[in-house]
């Protein structure tokens, strides 16, 4: 069946059926992406690797690494799956990866913060919509604050995943046979042979699956999200609605777990909740927790990437994600006290940038930007 041009499927959109199955054929090249960056980074080398990686060496460095890498890309689902894929070529350790996908965590919010300036001239919806956005924040940056100096004293996160990780796969420093690394492989070998065919250098031949690899990714996780938005847009919105409309809580967390599972894209999520919480359709209250969900939700990716891989570290790497955010979620949610402060924080930081528009524009720059860039200069 011809491929109908981006362009022209407006005039000619591709039938539900049709877009189901491009939707499981951009998983399979989504997988071969991650097998194809495994392998590049492999056929490097161990003196390569340890130049490129050298920096993540302290956790500050390494959180700020994956926030930076995050907000790049637009998408914690892509960055993470980077850095599974990186751990599955041993070019990363465990300890290494796991502030960069609590950076990963933080960077993913500012999609939120950028839609909710679609607002700016409407003081009142601006002032929701900010808040709405800005509480994903907050409860991010609590959640690394307190979790990430608890890892590092602990262990705690990176055991807990392990144990997991060694009982489904096998222990750390072996190798396991994935059925999905047996159905990639192929592709993998003709990217490998193909580039291999026009450069004789290994660091240039491992930089070039690096980059395709990268690549795909990119390019199809973007298409999963968007073709999985077209399937499902209409019945997320209804749900959201339905549901939100009769309060928040757990059914609220869970729904923003299953719409961003199916989407592939927790900024998809909670950018629909920014225009509703605008317009005032749904309180900040209620859209605090489908942003918890969310956060849950969007470490499939990563799951589904370590299966990609031959090492059971990268399932531990996917494994510590969701912990990481189902234990955030159960220590400043769960807790009562704490759990109003994210949205405090929003509704101060909302209504001071009211008064001062450009407030927003300077927290995004500074706080996604500035102090990343700093940091890693810092403790690199």
């Amino acid at each position: 069946m011809p491929v109908i041009p981006p362009a022209l499927q407006r005039f000619f959109p591709l039938p539900r059926p049709v877009r189901a199955v491009l939707v499981f054929v951009l998983i399979y090249i989504f997988l071969v992406g991650v097998s194809s960056l495994e392998g590049g980074i492999k056929v490097m080398g161990a003196d390569t690797q340890e130049r490129l990686f050298s920096n993540v060496d302290h956790p500050i460095a390494g959180l700020f690494i994956g926030l930076l890498g995050t907000v790049l890309v637009q998408s914690s689902s892509a960055s993470t799956s980077v850095i599974v894929g990186l751990v599955a070529s041993g070019a990363l350790g465990v300890d290494q990866a796991v502030p960069m996908v609590m950076g990963a965590n933080i960077g993913t919010t500012v999609t939120n913060t950028l839609v909710s300036l679609g607002h700016v001239r409407q003081s009142i919806e601006f002032r929701r919509a900010l808040a709405a956005a800005t509480v994903h924040d907050f409860f991010n940056v609590m959640a690394v604050a307190v979790l990430l100096p608890f890892e590092l004293l602990t262990g705690a996160l990176s055991s807990a995943a392990e144990w997991l990780s060694e009982k489904l796969v096998g222990s750390a420093g072996t190798e396991w046979k994935s059925p999905v690394k047996v159905w990639v492989k192929k592709p993998v070998d003709w990217i490998k042979d193909g580039l291999s065919s026009f450069v004789d250098n290994d660091n240039v031949l491992g930089t070039l699956m690096v980059t395709v690899g990268l690549l795909l990714v990119l390019v199809s996780l973007i298409l999963i999200t968007k073709n999985m938005k077209t399937l499902i847009a209409e019945r997320v919105e209804r749900s959201m609605n339905a549901i939100l409309g009769r309060g928040g809580g757990i059914v609220a967390m869970i729904v923003g777990m299953l719409i961003t599972i199916a989407v592939q894209s927790s900024s998809i999520t909670t950018s629909i909740l920014i225009p509703m919480s605008a317009a005032g359709v749904i309180t900040l209250k209620n859209a605090y927790p489908v942003t918890l969900g969310a956060n849950v939700g969007t470490t499939i990716t990563a799951l589904l990437a370590a299966l990609a891989a031959s090492r059971p570290e990268a399932l531990t790497v996917g494994l510590v994600h969701t912990i990481f955010n189902l234990t955030g979620i159960l220590l400043l949610y769960g807790v009562p006290f704490l759990r109003p402060l994210p949205m405090k924080a929003a509704e101060k930081l909302a209504a001071v940038a009211v008064e001062r528009r450009m407030l927003a524009v300077a927290y995004l720059g500074v706080a996604f930007i500035i102090v990343p860039l700093l940091g890693v200069a810092i403790f690199r």
